[in-house]
């Protein structure tokens, strides 16, 4: 198994890339990974297992405030545009990027193709619930989508969920402001009765606290919605860290109580880290693609590439090809 990483992707790069190799290539014994980026930095660069690492050099780097159509035209040779070239070529399985996401989506479009019949790609996370994790797409890939594409979304997310949550038919909830099918906007009222009328595990509109709460193993909504959701969850983590590491800090005389109660919030507050899952799925190209976040941490990227990993072992993208119809309409625009 060989995961080609940008390693000029992220905020930190390419220490964060670096050290999330390492840390990878730890747990995985059968994982290799190459590492594309400026030669210079790459060989400089203290890397632990050697001879699972191959070095790739790319001179260009895409910004994270660069167009992506700008980027395609003019950073052929960037970091990204490498990867995507090494996954279409088949000398890697997977491709993981902490760059700039329009540019790493435009790259997967042109570099490796849409899968037949989809009509766009789309972004899934694992969120953390009381029991297990839920899947929740698009997070980010499509700000504006119609009923069609959202129930293209809610099929590629229940076959996605099938592998990576090892579920039999996956529930399928629609993200709402209330449960009754007459509630929401012209998106989500056609959305609801198109998923109503497919083969789909469809349970219905889910709210909001049932991300974290209920029993939906796929939440659907468009992208704007979803990524708003998205960075709240990540920003409520990181409150809660700072909420506990303040109450730790301050006297009592529970502290012994105190003391032998840090691991379970630790073990809590891990769960609701954006790196224990690493990034986001791109569902919809012929390929495997992970968007990390920009400012993700080694122990993120390691995530991301078992992520990664763990997707092209379980041929996903092949999975989602056989579940779309190749002749599947294209909405109208």
């Amino acid at each position: 198994m060989r995961v080609a990483l940008d390693a000029m992707g992220s905020d930190n790069a390419p220490s964060a890339e670096i050290g999330g190799v390492n840390l990878a290539l730890a747990e995985l014994p059968d994982l290799e990974v190459t590492l594309v980026g400026r030669q210079e930095m790459l060989e400089a660069a203290r890397i632990r297992h050697r001879d699972r690492v191959e070095l790739v050099p790319a001179p260009e780097v895409v910004g994270m405030h660069e167009a992506p159509n700008e980027a395609l035209k003019r950073k052929r040779n960037s970091s990204i545009a490498v990867c995507m070239e090494l996954h279409n070529t088949g000398k890697v399985d997977a491709v993981v990027s902490a760059g700039n996401t329009g540019a790493v989506m435009a790259f997967a479009l042109t570099r490796l193709g849409m899968i037949a019949g989809i009509h766009r790609p789309t972004l899934g996370v694992l969120f953390p619930r009381i029991t297990g994790s839920v899947l929740v797409l698009d997070v980010g890939a499509n700000v504006d989508s119609k009923p069609q594409q959202l129930v293209q979304f809610a099929r590629m997310g229940a076959t996605a969920a099938s592998y990576f949550l090892r579920k039999v038919n996956p529930s399928v909830g629609l993200l709402n402001i209330g449960r009754e099918d007459s509630k929401g906007n012209d998106l989500t009222l056609n959305t609801y009765r198109l998923l109503r009328e497919s083969d789909l595990n469809f349970i219905g509109n889910v709210e909001g606290n049932e991300i974290l709460a209920g029993n939906v193993d796929v939440v659907v909504c468009d992208g704007f919605v979803g990524n708003v959701l998205l960075k709240y969850g990540e920003g409520l983590a990181e409150v809660l860290r700072e909420l506990v590491k303040e109450y730790y800090a301050t006297r009592s005389r529970y502290r012994l109580r105190r003391r032998l109660s840090r691991p379970v919030f630790e073990e809590f507050l891990g769960r609701m880290d954006y790196q224990e899952h690493g990034g986001a799925l791109m569902l919809g190209v012929q390929g495997t693609v992970v968007v990390a976040h920009g400012r993700s941490t080694p122990r993120a990227l390691k995530n991301a590439l078992k992520t990664a990993a763990q997707a092209s072992r379980d041929n996903l993208s092949l999975h989602l090809a056989e579940a779309i119809p190749p002749e599947s309409p294209s909405p109208q625009t």
